[in-house]
């Protein structure tokens, strides 16, 4: 038992790579030798090592303070009861973002250059993720807050910053106006939509997709926030951004946001609680999105509780962004997660028909949940191809699948991206699999392979992927598959 609970632990995702505290964790020792206000604050457990207490909501704000002085050269601070927040673990995200931005899976604008420009929902008093991205990265932003207290305090942390100031506006947002229904958006979103008709009266295919599946919110998803605007009559006429990032009020009353006893970062009700919590809050976010489409490269925001998660990908789904990825923030013991979403046409190239194409493709699914089977994966696996119309055929005795899938089978699974969740290392293969979509008109011929699953060791199981056919008409097509297959089964299947 131990020693599967080691193993489960080291194969947690870790703290992001480019994050300044990835290899060298804060050193409380030294920072209390060079910063003599937070030296109160450290102590040393028996075995030396130096600790601060987590319940202190003042030994946190002056950690925040230290690291973001001696690690990033920013002068900060809070008053008393606003939230707080991690330097790492804000850093991790910023870096996300970096990557969804550099990794060309939509393509860029040449609107602003090379410049990044970003939207914070509800910055706070603390405006951390302007902050570090203008100090880490040199990106503009927006952020946005409804109290005075919020909007003094992040002016001041902006201002005491003058060699960033520049780059970060501080926009109140009207809090007695009330947000926009979905109806009211998507009636000016029509209007809007006028603009994509060319001269011969057609409209632009994706727009038409766009417009027409954003109807198809569910009903509950109308009425869930009643809070102060979001992203709709907040972002200006004309404004485009490359990102909005948002660490959303978590929970739905201050009793549920002070159940974890082990920590003190703060924050107030406006900060922490609305009604229906994170779940109502980026649905709302959500909603906007639909109405403002592309005036954001992406939209993303961390969302506490993976069950949520999953429900926000089916929201998604609904009204058909074109791309999904998703991370786990690990700091500590504690796990967040970051959901980002875009309406971007994904960025296409042509796969050289040149390429070899391997006909034997295997992967690894390692902590499957126990109440799942290899009969289960297998299942699903012809679940998967079988919803597009592809011809299946399972074997339970062999524990095989074969497929066989037409040239617009193919389409339909590549195109249905959303169904699976992207993993934030894997951003590779999400433009591979959008790419290929766009070369199958040049080959009518089916795709036949046989999938296998083979049980390794408790929990661990290995899925197997062979060709049929000696001829593949379109390299890169197997493979594309089958990679989006994987990451569909570890969404489902595994921890």
């Amino acid at each position: 038992m131990g020693s599967k609970k080691r193993r489960r632990r080291e194969e947690r995702p870790t703290i992001h790579p480019k994050n300044k505290y990835s290899e060298n964790p804060p050193d409380f020792a030294l920072l209390a030798s060079v910063y003599p206000s937070f030296e109160p604050f450290v102590f040393y457990s028996r075995d030396g090592r130096p600790r601060i207490d987590w319940t202190d909501f003042n030994a946190t704000r002056e950690l925040t303070r230290v690291l973001l002085l001696h690690d990033h050269g920013l002068n900060w601070w809070i008053p008393d009861g606003q939230l707080c927040p991690t330097v790492p673990n804000r850093s991790n995200y910023i870096h996300w973002i970096e990557d969804l931005l550099s990794s060309n899976i939509i393509p860029t604008t040449s609107q602003n250059g090379d410049k990044v420009k970003g939207f914070d929902i509800g910055t706070g008093a603390n405006c951390i993720y302007p902050l570090l991205g203008a100090s880490l990265l040199g990106w503009s932003f927006v952020g946005s807050d409804m109290t005075d207290v919020a909007l003094e305090w992040a002016e001041k942390n902006v201002k005491s910053n003058p060699h960033i100031s520049e780059l970060i506006e501080v926009r109140r947002v009207d809090s007695s106006e009330s947000t926009p229904s979905i109806q009211e958006s998507l009636t000016s979103k029509s209007v809007q939509d006028e603009s994509n008709v060319d001269m011969s009266g057609h409209m632009d295919e994706e727009a038409e997709s766009s417009s027409s599946s954003s109807f198809n919110l569910p009903a509950g998803a109308r009425s869930s926030y009643h809070g102060p605007p979001v992203l709709l009559g907040v972002v200006r006429d004309g404004e485009q951004f490359d990102f909005c990032i948002c660490n959303p009020p978590f929970f739905e009353s201050m009793e549920e946001a002070g159940l974890n006893p082990k920590t003190s970062c703060g924050g107030t009700p406006e900060e922490m609680v609305c009604s229906g919590g994170e779940r109502a809050f980026i649905t709302r976010i959500i909603e906007d999105s639909v109405a403002l489409k592309q005036t954001f490269r992406w939209y993303t925001s961390m969302v506490g509780r993976k069950s949520n998660l999953k429900f926000l990908i089916s929201k998604l789904r609904k009204v058909r962004v074109t791309i999904v990825k998703t991370t786990e923030f690990v700091q500590g013991q504690t796990c967040r997660w970051g959901l980002a979403w875009s309406f971007v046409p994904p960025a296409r190239k042509i796969i050289s028909p040149h390429v070899a194409e391997k006909k034997n493709l295997s992967f690894m699914l390692e902590g499957v949940q126990r109440q799942f089977s290899a009969l289960d994966v297998l299942q699903s696996i012809e679940t998967f191809f079988s919803a597009s119309g592809a011809s299946c055929k399972l074997n339970a005795s062999s524990f095989t699948v074969n497929i066989s899938v037409s040239n617009d089978q193919c389409n339909t699974i590549l195109k249905n991206e959303v169904n699976r969740v992207d993993e934030g290392p894997t951003s590779k293969h999400l433009e591979e699999t959008s790419n290929s979509s766009s070369c199958l008109n040049a080959s009518s011929t089916s795709l036949s392979f046989r999938t296998a699953v083979f049980q390794q060791i408790p929990g661990t199981l290995l899925v197997q992927g062979s060709l049929l056919h000696k001829d593949n008409p379109l390299p890169g097509l197997f493979s594309s598959i089958f990679q989006q297959l994987e990451e569909t089964l570890r969404f489902k299947f595994c921890r």
